[in-house]
């Protein structure tokens, strides 16, 4: 019994492998004589070729290309195809060292790691520096700020204005630890907690200080985000909303999108 419930959940996932791999040969098909299409237009020309399919399965498979970036949602409601990939930067051996510190010391807290150079590739004039950026949920913020300064050098605590200019852009190999807004979009990329690019471009518009070699790029950064990587705008928007920069978010994106079209 066992044999054949195994025979049998094993043809249904090859069948679906078979099934999700066809949708994908046909994709640029549908795409020929338009690059975005409706939802209901792309689902439309799907159930022609494939008559037999729910509409669960077609949001299923789009779905899954979606993740794969095969395709994307630039708005709501509206797909076109991914020369897209998904935001999956090189973390460091100097970021997963100290996030597996934090990790063995405080277990349980929610925090994040990032490089400020993650946004280099997208920008047309290149820093000479870049930090090191822990974000920590802001009870714990303390407590992790003092053990990274046990073992490590210029660390900071939610520097001001001030201290970037006194210090921190003076130094080398700068840790800066922050707190965490909370329901911030995050991502695990080989077991490290890193924050989505959703979330870092909003940011971008927020910490000033800590962005200042973005500022004069913002307009190219968002573009050239909504160029290369998939992004969810309705999550970015919805933490542009806890952040207070809803408004300069939407225009971004608007110039973003006139700009693609």
């Amino acid at each position: 019994m066992f044999f054949a419930s195994f025979i049998k959940n094993s043809a249904t996932f090859a069948t679906k492998t078979i099934l999700a791999k066809t949708l994908e040969q046909h994709i640029n098909h549908y795409f020929r004589e338009s690059e975005r299409l409706s939802k209901q237009k792309l689902v439309s020309s799907i159930k022609e070729d494939f008559p037999h399919w729910s509409d669960n399965t077609i949001n299923m498979y789009l779905s899954k290309l979606k993740k794969e970036g095969k395709i994307s949602t630039p708005s709501k409601g509206i797909y076109e195809l991914g020369s897209i990939s998904l935001f999956n930067p090189e973390v460091s051996g100097s970021l997963k060292k100290i996030y597996n510190k934090i990790k063995l010391e405080f277990p349980f807290i929610t925090y994040c790691v990032w490089d400020s150079a993650w946004l280099n590739d997208l920008m047309q004039h290149q820093p000479f520096k870049h930090y090191l950026v822990v974000e920590v949920e802001k009870d714990a913020s303390e407590h992790v700020f003092g053990f990274l300064n046990e073992t490590l050098k210029n660390v900071f605590l939610n520097p001001n204005e001030e201290i970037f200019n006194r210090y921190i852009q003076n130094l080398d190999d700068v840790v800066i630890v922050k707190n965490l807004v909370s329901e911030a979009p995050l991502i695990e990329t080989h077991k490290i907690v890193i924050p989505a690019l959703e979330k870092l471009l909003v940011d971008m518009l927020a910490d000033t200080n800590l962005f200042s070699a973005q500022q004069n790029e913002t307009r190219f950064i968002m573009k050239t985000a909504m160029e290369k990587f998939a992004i969810n705008k309705l999550k970015m928007k919805r933490y542009a909303l806890r952040r207070n920069r809803e408004s300069e978010v939407e225009k971004l994106i608007n110039i973003g999108l006139a700009k693609k079209d």
